[in-house]
């Protein structure tokens, strides 16, 4: 069974030996190499491409949510996942829009991180469940103040249908697998509900899903 490839980056020498012993204990993971500046944390994903890049806000240098931005930016299919202190919604907005793929507390069970390393790498999104709950009062807030009702309502419904997986991480081949189109149709259809929703890349399209409630954050 091949092992699930991590990159640590986190500044904090206890942090990065405990989720390192951690790791080590689980027979389907292991870190390939542990960097402290976000710089490096660029550098050597680039170099080493993991399957996963465990990656922490306050950083020396740049920090992880701009390192985050410059890793999708040369790597687009990397899967980065925030492990932060920042129990704050407008770093998670942040972090997604950076191109993150989760976002985890560093108070978090054991078993909650290891979850969120593996649902990451399966290609999904992970939304530590206290994250979660304030990202349905934003929604819950501006659902009752009728934000995004008639610019949803103006899709197909083969435009929703897209939304949806676009949301879920799915990328126009596996869109196109799973709803019978070409991925030619499928970019079409994406092109189009993205103009029409104001949205200019994945990362917001993600927001978008989650503060509409079409996406579980939980998963």
């Amino acid at each position: 069974m091949d092992k699930i490839r991590i990159l640590l980056c986190d500044d904090h020498a206890m942090v990065r030996q405990g989720i390192a012993a951690l790791v080590a204990g689980e027979p389907d993971m292991e870190v390939v190499a542990q960097v402290t500046r976000g710089e490096d944390a660029v550098s050597r994903t680039i170099e080493l491409v993991p399957d996963v890049v465990l990656m922490d806000i306050g950083l020396p240098g740049i920090n992880g949510l701009e390192a985050t931005s410059q890793i999708i930016k040369s790597l687009p299919q990397a899967r980065v996942l925030i492990l932060t202190v920042h129990d704050r919604e407008d770093y998670l907005f942040r972090g997604l829009k950076a191109g993150a793929c989760g976002y985890v507390l560093k108070g978090a069970d054991v078993n909650d991180l290891l979850a969120a390393i593996r649902v990451v790498h399966a290609g999904e999104m992970f939304i530590y469940p206290s994250m979660t709950r304030k990202l349905v009062a934003d929604y819950v807030t501006r659902a009752q103040a009728g934000e995004g009702r008639d610019t949803y309502n103006g899709l197909t419904a083969r435009e929703r249908e897209v939304l949806h997986y676009l949301a879920d991480g799915k990328t126009a081949g596996h869109i196109a697998e799973m709803l019978h189109l070409s991925p030619h149709t499928v970019r079409s259809h994406r092109e189009n509900l993205m103009k029409k929703l104001n949205l200019h890349s994945k990362a917001e399209v993600i927001k978008y899903a989650l503060r509409h409630g079409f996406l579980d954050s939980g998963s």
